[in-house]
């Protein structure tokens, strides 16, 4: 889940930016309203339906449910590497795997997760908003960006995830090198099967099954 409210917190981040110079001009040209009309809609009370139904309308526009999928897809594939990681080298170890992986997605209802965005579109933006955003991904440029944003989306992730363990590596190799003492059995665990865990577990399998030899 923390990379789908990731995804969704640099997508609200891009709809700002995208909309700041083609919304200018109509926000300044349109009449002055009180701040109440202005906000969003309080906590805890009922979205408008007209601004629900508005809201529905941009996240087809924006393809947000393919955003959440796109999040679950990669949530998915960190936790496969994680675990992946932690798990004998064996047809076993995969077969888990996989059976954690289909159960994890079958867990996750996309489809009410792309339902849920409502609540946190309507707390981010006011309905004067939602129709400006509306005008401008109805737009060319606006298609243009619904339909890259998850492709740049995925490349900044794998550009900060490969920058994050090269500096990851790097600080602990420093510590390291500075602290022999403390860190010579320090690790990251970023990605690293466990090569020697199969062997340990045939090891300890044998050593059960040999008799203890200080008793009689």
């Amino acid at each position: 889940m923390k990379a789908v409210l990731a995804l969704v917190v640099i997508y609200v981040g891009t709809f700002l930016v995208a909309i700041q110079g083609a919304s200018q001009n109509s926000v300044q040209a349109a009449p002055q309203k009180n701040s109440a009309s202005q906000s969003a809609t309080p906590q805890g009370a009922a979205i408008d339906p007209d601004k629900e139904a508005d809201i529905r309308s941009l996240m087809e526009l924006v393809g947000a449910r393919d955003m959440v999928q796109d999040g679950v897809n990669n949530s998915t594939e960190q936790y496969r590497e994680k675990l992946t990681a932690t798990v004998p080298n064996n047809e076993q170890g995969q077969a888990f795997v996989n059976a954690f992986v289909d159960a994890y997605q079958k867990k996750l209802d996309v489809d009410q997760i792309t339902s849920q965005l409502v609540a946190v579109y309507d707390k981010h933006f006011t309905e004067d908003e939602i129709k400006s955003l509306l005008q401008f991904y109805g737009s060319p440029l606006g298609q243009k960006v619904a339909s890259e944003m998850p492709k740049i989306t995925r490349e900044i992730q794998l550009q900060s995830r490969t920058a994050g363990a090269k500096a990851a590596k790097e600080a602990l190799q420093a510590l390291k090198e500075e602290n022999p003492a403390v860190g010579q059995s320090a690790r990251l665990g970023l990605g690293q099967r466990r090569p020697q865990q199969r062997g340990s577990a045939q090891q300890a399998q044998q050593a059960q099954s040999q008799p203890d030899p200080q008793q009689p």
